[in-house]
């Protein structure tokens, strides 16, 4: 019997989860703390082993395959608090010659490579979960298709939300914990989150509470930004003459790719057309939090202090949409596998985003807090798309769409250049 919960709100990842299960052995859902991928997995689970349970994991760590135990799809959450259960699960999968729906396992951080023995690469599939959308928390009514503007559907939708109202979601976050919870109440949450990642996530593994907090605020501070390891050393040690030593920026470094394994953020690699481009490796990804709520918690920002900072308020808005765009990209179920990127040339022309498939497809967005800043979107994007055409190496169709993300926009239109406006109330996967 599946053990979907009763209160259970259906997540756009779901349907991918069914497509792996019926392909592969077990399918792995990993991503940030509380965005639901436990409620996710047990919505397709006919049993579950926790291994944060005090009783369970001695167990475990004596014998790796106990958790194995139980009617499949069995669920074993938290997995990666004893790495080598998931050795077991590869195992137990190619005793079964690889027989598809026998396991989904779920963390909310990565472990070091060295503590388990192999990818699972053929067995394991592996899927990332973000907190929600605003269409999966019934905020936009998803009438604009991302998936069927790259079909050539599009209809133009009304809608009505205040730079207010985009404020509060910002700070509220996608947390499933804060979908009923009043405002005040839902602002804990990002709140708890930094806490737990800061005193008990970063000592496990072996980094300074303090410094972990000091490196979050600078994250914050170039959120949506590709700020370089020199930039966040020298918030890191204000004051330190050392700030510029490659020791200090090794353990920046470090302190990031902490943050990057423990799900709070992350990065944004730069596009170029031509696929051989060095642009796609020599510019520094974008780094965005896994949700636009940490960002300004981190700060000490509320709605009211967010509507009166119209930078801190246009990046956090920024970064709510990368993740929503996130979201309605891995949720896409067949074999195109959209990614995610920006584009900045060398001559800082950028774009937001671009979302590129596999068949060549690919659209431009520009994000705009305010409806009175759309032209400028336009504007840009238009140029992003006439200097990628206009490249001889690029190789590269014409973009199937340019779209104009807006906050405060009513109408979802097409403009007379051709490019789409469409507010974020109105955008869906």
């Amino acid at each position: 019997m599946v053990l979907r919960p009763e209160t259970y709100r259906p997540r756009l990842l779901d349907a991918q989860v069914a497509k792996l299960l019926d392909i592969f052995g077990a399918v792995q859902i990993d991503g940030a703390k509380w965005c639901g991928k436990t409620w996710c997995a047990l919505s397709h689970a006919n049993s579950v082993t926790g291994l944060d349970d005090y009783r369970v994991r001695p167990l475990a760590e004596a014998d790796p395959t106990m958790p194995l135990l139980g009617n499949q799809p069995h669920l074993i959450d938290e997995w990666q608090t004893v790495p080598a259960v998931r050795d077991a699960v590869r195992h137990a999968i190619d005793q079964e010659s690889n027989r598809p729906g026998q396991y989904l396992l779920t963390g909310s951080s990565a472990p070091p490579l060295e503590q388990y023995e192999h990818s699972g690469a053929g067995r394991i599939a592996h899927l990332r979960m973000r907190p929600m959308s605003l269409y999966e928390q019934g905020l936009s009514t998803g009438a604009v298709s991302l998936r069927k503007l790259f079909d050539g559907e599009f209809s133009p939708a009304v809608t009505q939300v205040s730079l207010v109202q985009i404020a509060q979601w910002i700070c509220r976050g996608g947390w499933p914990a804060a979908l009923d919870r009043d405002l005040e109440s839902a602002l804990y949450i990002p709140q708890q989150y930094l806490e737990a990642v800061c005193e008990d996530n970063a000592p496990r593994m072996g980094k300074n509470p303090a410094m972990t907090r000091r490196i979050i605020m600078s994250l914050a501070r170039n959120n949506a930004k590709a700020a370089t390891v020199k930039t966040i050393s020298r918030d890191m040690y204000a004051g330190d003459e050392t700030a510029d030593t490659e020791p200090a920026r090794a353990t920046t470094t470090s302190y990031v790719d902490m943050l990057i394994r423990e799900f709070l953020i992350e990065e944004l690699p730069c596009w170029d057309a031509p696929i051989k481009a060095r642009n796609r490796m020599r510019v520094k990804p974008k780094r965005y939090f896994v949700d636009s709520s940490l960002a300004v918690a981190s700060l000490g920002i509320n709605p009211a202090r967010l509507l009166a900072n119209g930078q801190i308020f246009g990046d956090a808005f920024e970064n709510l949409v990368i993740r929503d765009l996130m979201v309605y990209a891995s949720a896409w179920v067949g074999l195109e596998h959209p990614k995610v990127y920006f584009y900045r040339d060398d001559k800082g022309l950028e774009a937001d985003a671009i979302i590129e498939l596999e068949d060549g497809r690919w659209g431009a967005i520009e994000i705009k807090l305010g409806e009175n800043k759309a032209q400028e979107g336009v504007d840009s994007l238009l140029k992003v798309r006439n200097t990628v055409m206009a490249n001889p190496y690029s190789q590269q169709q014409e973009p199937t769409f340019l779209m104009v993300i807006v906050g405060n926009g009513m109408y979802a239109r097409k403009t007379a250049e051709g490019v789409y406006i469409v507010p974020i109330t109105v955008l869906g996967a």
